[in-house]
């Protein structure tokens, strides 16, 4: 009817509602200790390189399509077994967000490698610190790891939970299934042992591509909900490109500098010593308190992320709809 405004498309609300939902459920539930989806797909693709592995970009390059490209077939799959049904929309989107996000999981690790450094006890906070990070925690101090937890919490709120939300805007359900698939993939064989220079190098490019855009909009959020605006964007500009991940870099500056603090340094991964840029170099060291900093400011990034995305879907609606009433 003219004058009537028109309603947003049922798929912006389906999303808007499920993702809500599913981020509400890991505040509540969290990840499971067992039969978490992540972990299963883990597996799989574990199965899938003992059949494929060869010391080869090309072999690398077949695993990494076999198990991204299943995940995305399966949400397809599911995506249409239940179009037409908005409940059941929105129920298989708030499943599929809380299947793939971590950001409460990521908190309470966090949170309690943060308790044990606070009452003294290193060793048991060293026995936590691989729930969290990659890195060697014998090689690291109280201070050392702290920074490390930080960075952790900075670098995985992008890469567990506002790329999911971001690809799921753009792409329902199939994407926030194969963006988590392609994170894993680059968790599992990314990084560059002598097993995986070559054959994870299709992985970590990939990772590095659909990564790009929610590394990004982290930055933005985490430079404008952080408290200093200002010196998360003056970190992100002069340091971000200092850091030897693309995704990494911008992320960590903008939290750097929204904290306060310096992150970055020497670091070791499996006996491999890395000496990296420091990122907020105006800022001071890390400290325990800092750690519990980091969580909220995650927590609000993340609230923020899904509201950035809503409103991307109700703008594309809009636009849609205007072409259409002008062709």
């Amino acid at each position: 009817m003219p004058g009537r405004r028109p309603r947003p498309a049922r798929s912006t609300a389906d999303f808007v509602y499920g993702a809500a939902a599913g981020l509400a459920v890991d505040v509540i539930v969290a990840d499971p200790r067992r039969g978490h989806p992540v972990a299963a797909f883990g597996r799989a693709a574990a199965a899938v390189e003992r059949r494929l592995h060869r010391d080869h970009r090309g072999w690398g390059a077949l695993h990494t399509a076999v198990c991204a490209g299943s995940a995305v077939a399966l949400g397809a799959l599911a995506a249409r077994t239940v179009r037409g049904g908005r409940t059941a929309s929105a129920a298989l989107t708030a499943a599929s967000v809380w299947a793939v996000v971590g950001g409460t999981s990521l908190g309470r690790e966090a949170r309690a490698i943060g308790g044990a450094l606070a009452a003294g006890d290193l060793e048991t906070a060293r026995e936590r610190m691989p729930h969290l990070v990659g890195r060697d925690p014998q090689a690291l101090d109280g201070p050392a790891m702290a920074r490390a937890v930080v960075e952790s919490v900075a670098e995985n709120t992008s890469d567990a939970v506002v790329g999911a939300l971001f690809w799921g805007a753009v792409a329902g359900v199939p994407g926030l299934l194969g963006f988590r698939a392609v994170n894993t993939l680059d968790a599992m064989v990314g990084h560059k042992s002598p097993r995986h220079r070559r054959f994870g190098w299709a992985s970590a490019r990939l990772d590095d591509v659909v990564g790009w855009p929610g590394a990004r909009l982290t930055a933005v959020l985490a430079t404008l909900a952080g408290g200093n605006p200002r010196g998360a964007a003056k970190a992100w500009r002069e340091d971000a490109a200092k850091h030897p991940s693309p995704n990494a870099g911008p992320v960590e500056a903008a939290v750097a500098g929204a904290l306060g603090v310096r992150l970055g340094g020497t670091l070791s991964y499996g006996g491999r010593v890395e000496h990296r840029p420091v990122l907020g170099g105006a800022g001071r060291a890390v400290e325990v308190a800092d750690i519990d900093r980091a969580v909220r400011l995650s927590r609000r990034v993340t609230w923020l992320a899904l509201a950035a995305c809503a409103g991307g879907r109700l703008v594309a609606d809009a636009v849609s709809a205007r072409k259409r009433r002008n062709a």
